[in-house]
């Protein structure tokens, strides 16, 4: 029997949801607090959102570095840790936790694989949709080692149609019912077929990557096909250790997650996933010169 769904909401470290829109108790899953460099920064948003809901955040459960977890350590509603030490958030949910956690009303949770796969763990009090799970949300989140069928196309669903919000709860329905046929399996299929040809518009982009000190670099105009962002950076990836995708007034960074890079610190942007970040376009150039910089040493090192 499917357990009943607590109201679901679906958000990021920037964009955080109206607190008065939120019912009842609430616990936060694989939302990040908000870098301290950038946007706003914790006190505006993450910090807000803290203090308004007050009494009513029963759970917060996240994996990604910022300096500020320690202020909460002694906090026993937060439950964080650092990339290094959990790789995904499923993996810390566990039974003991969400039955000390008691009722809840509503789940904040990120929007992608990893932070629908702690939502739909902890509607079942603590247990794996199904065996694997946590290990695929690792892989997912990561990009080390292989994940499931599954998982995978359930990652791709995704990334083709990240802004569905009905695609999401569907998502969350089928994990949380044994992965069922119907028309969340159906929806999910459709949306990963969306997914494969943009991640061919990827393939075809990647061959205009310009490689310069271990750093591969496209910018991406406003004309640009449908694509997925991740299979380019991937892409990137293949041609150099860290690649960089530029858009409009935006650049994605990233590298593998095994390769020790740590671009929260190196670019001082208080919080945030160590192996990739975003940065405005402004920021871009300095940010490349201290990114080669840093691989020079490790060569010379």
């Amino acid at each position: 029997m499917t357990p009943p769904l607590p109201s679901l909401v679906f958000a990021s470290p920037r964009k955080l949801p109206r607190v008065g829109a939120l019912s009842g108790r609430v616990v936060v899953l694989d939302i990040a607090f908000a870098s301290m460099g950038l946007g706003r920064g914790f006190d505006k948003t993450t910090g807000r959102f803290i203090e308004l809901l007050g009494p009513r955040l029963a759970r917060w459960v996240d994996h990604h570095d910022h300096p500020l977890h320690a202020r909460f350590a002694r906090d026993e509603r937060f439950v964080l840790c650092t990339k290094a030490e959990h790789g995904a958030c499923p993996e810390m949910i566990d039974p003991a936790l969400v039955e000390s956690t008691g009722p809840v009303d509503t789940i904040v949770c990120h929007f992608d694989l990893d932070g629908l796969y702690a939502a739909a763990k902890w509607i079942l009090g603590g247990r794996e949709p199904y065996p694997g799970a946590d290990d695929d949300a690792r892989v997912i989140d990561t990009r080390i080692g292989t994940a499931s069928a599954e998982a995978d196309r359930i990652d791709q669903a995704l990334r083709a149609h990240w802004l569905d919000h009905t695609l999401k709860l569907r998502i969350v329905r089928y994990l949380v019912s044994g992965l069922r046929a119907g028309v969340e399996r159906d929806s999910i299929a459709e949306a990963a077929a969306d997914f494969r040809r943009m991640a061919a518009t990827a393939v075809g982009l990647a061959e205009r990557f310009e490689v310069e000190g271990d750093v591969a670099f496209i910018e991406v105009g406003s004309s640009t096909p449908p694509y997925d962002k991740t299979e380019l950076l991937l892409l990137g990836q293949g041609k150099a250790t860290v690649s960089v995708v530029l858009e409009a007034g935006n650049a994605t960074i990233a590298a593998p997650f095994e390769s020790g890079l740590n671009f929260v610190d190196l670019l001082d942007l208080g919080g945030g996933m160590p192996t990739r970040v975003n940065i405005p376009r402004k920021r871009l150039p300095e940010a490349l010169q201290m990114i080669r910089d840093e691989l020079r040493r490790r060569r010379e090192g």
